[in-house]
């Protein structure tokens, strides 16, 4: 899979290609996996790169995130991208992180996706202190407890529709800035969360979940800034002792809406420095 991968990278000329570490073919091995990346054209004349690390959603690959649209526009914009694979929940089962939600767990993916962050900075000379983590579903639900219980992994959350699951989560370690994306139609994650397998896990509230960060970050009740103008509404708590939270609603389904890429990039490079983040 990985040499068909970089054979269309190279042959379809893609903004950036894989890159190889030293004695794979593409795949980067950390101690608890693997992950892939790639770089945008003419990043060796510069100077470090922001990323943007992805985590793909239930049963997808890293070679998936790969081929999204959402990857090109990042890497066009300057960015390096980096997609780490998730791992089966049990034996023949399909790829999964480890969300909290009371199932067991493949390995501990906060501190996976640490060392996936660590060791690619210290490969390809990334910017630590410029990092969007994203998610997709139950990727995006496991950017929702990174962000929770290790805040300073990154310097900015974009996860797409995927949120908390029970039990309830009351705390969290930390401020962070996050820009959350959901589906009004999502009936994969709706909004007002579902139970699952006959009541034994349960996807929570995104609106509470949502609350619970802006007491995190100590935002006001009220939203102080409101776009509705086009195919992505927007609310903006900016008025945070820190961190910031936004909510972005499309009416589509459970997806990553058309023009995301573009509303994160903006909304990342848009945020006022943090210096004390990431501090791992």
């Amino acid at each position: 899979m990985l040499r068909r991968v970089l054979a269309l990278m190279l042959a379809t000329g893609w903004a950036g290609a894989a890159v190889a570490c030293p004695g794979a073919e593409t795949a980067c091995e950390v101690a608890a996996g693997s992950y892939l990346l790639r770089l945008p054209q003419g990043s060796e004349s510069g100077g470090p790169l922001p990323a943007m690390l992805h985590l793909h959603g239930w049963g997808a690959t890293a070679e998936g995130v790969m081929e999204a649209g959402y990857t090109e526009r990042f890497l066009e914009r300057g960015f390096a991208v980096i997609a780490p694979q998730g791992l089966p929940g049990s034996p023949g089962r399909p790829t999964d992180w480890s969300v909290a939600d009371g199932q067991p767990d493949p390995r501990d993916d906060l501190a996976f996706v640490a060392s996936v962050l660590e060791d690619a900075a210290r490969r390809f000379g990334l910017d630590r202190g410029r990092v969007l983590l994203t998610g997709f579903s139950r990727g995006g639900s496991m950017v929702w407890d990174i962000a929770c219980q290790a805040p300073g992994t990154a310097s900015a959350y974009a996860p797409v529709a995927g949120g908390f699951w029970e039990p309830a989560v009351t705390a969290c370690a930390g401020p962070v800035r996050l820009l959350h994306t959901h589906g009004f139609a999502d009936m994969t994650v709706p909004l007002e969360g579902r139970p699952l397998n006959n009541g034994a896990m349960a996807q929570a509230d995104i609106y509470q979940g949502l609350r619970l960060w802006r007491q995190v970050n100590g935002c006001g009740a009220r939203a102080g800034s409101h776009v509705t103008d086009g195919p992505i509404w927007r609310k903006s708590w900016d008025d945070c002792q820190s961190g910031t939270v936004e909510f972005a609603l499309h009416p589509g389904s459970h997806g990553v809406p058309e023009g995301w890429a573009d509303l994160a990039i903006d909304w990342f490079l848009g945020l006022p420095p943090w210096p004390d983040r990431p501090q791992g």
